[in-house]
């Protein structure tokens, strides 16, 4: 029988995917883009990734693993994991090319200027769905694996995730909306793209859940840190400063990473 844990974080995962779909209700209802609001939004949600990256999970993991093999051998093993994290989030990432990256800054007025276009609208809606698919696949095992851990952790960084899945879901819906004239498509495409973070917990669940001990759970800890770190630099960051000013993307930033710190301390 399924653990409550395990229903819990899987529970976790499904919240945090399905914000996707939140980002297409919004492109639906928004005649323009709050751009303000999605900057320092963005932000919040880096600052939370990286403070609990860097404070909460690398230092489990590497206790986990420190406990299993000792105290060099398991430091290298979190370093090198964190790193394999990081190098497996960057090859995906890799994988997509620039023009369907969801994360490429898009407004809701920007497309609407291009709906003449059906066909490069259609092809844009529905490669970002899939490289939307494949990002969130990683994001979902570390919201399981976190939550698995720490229920108090899980739910910080679902809620991050979710944050960062807002735009993810306007890059989706609204070039499949002009291209299609359907919101129920375009909904659904964007609705779809985040059921891949749930899938990628099943998986992890599937894979691992068996031969679950420190080394297994210190590995993919730390994988899940570089995971995240990566994430927040390299997508998160970047978008909350192309929305808006310079200065909100970081006063997110230091805010996301204040509230996971007193959350941190509050439930210690």
């Amino acid at each position: 029988m399924i653990s409550d844990s395990v229903l819990f974080a899987f529970g976790l995962t499904i919240f945090a995917g399905l914000a996707t779909g939140v980002g297409s209700a919004m492109a639906f209802f928004a005649k323009k883009t709050n751009t303000k609001f999605l900057s320092i939004a963005l932000g919040f949600s880096a600052g939370v990734m990286i403070y609990v990256s860097f404070i909460e999970i690398f230092v489990k993991a590497r206790a986990a693993l420190e406990a299993a093999l000792g105290s060099t051998i398991g430091y290298w093993w979190t370093t090198l994991a964190f790193f394999g994290g990081v190098f497996l989030i960057a090859a995906i990432d890799k994988l997509v090319p620039s023009f369907e990256n969801p994360h490429e800054v898009r407004g809701v007025e920007d497309i609407n200027e291009e709906a003449g276009k059906k066909k490069a609208l259609l092809r844009m809606g529905m490669l970002s769905a899939l490289a939307i698919a494949i990002h969130n696949f990683p994001e979902g095992l570390a919201t399981f694996t976190s939550a698995l851990a720490d229920p108090t952790l899980g739910i910080s960084i679902a809620v991050a995730i979710a944050i960062h899945n807002i735009p993810e879901g306007i890059a989706v819906s609204v070039p499949l909306y002009y291209a299609t004239g359907s919101k129920k498509k375009a909904f659904f495409y964007s609705f779809a793209s985040g059921l891949s973070e749930p899938v990628g917990a099943l998986v992890g669940y599937g894979l691992f859940y068996k031969y679950f001990n420190d080394i297994t759970f210190g590995v993919l800890f730390a994988g899940v840190a570089g995971i995240m770190v990566f994430i927040s630099i390299d997508e998160l960051l970047p978008t909350a400063e192309k929305y808006g000013e310079h200065h909100l993307a970081i006063y997110g930033l230091i805010a996301g990473m204040l509230v996971m710190a007193f959350s941190l301390l509050l439930f210690a």
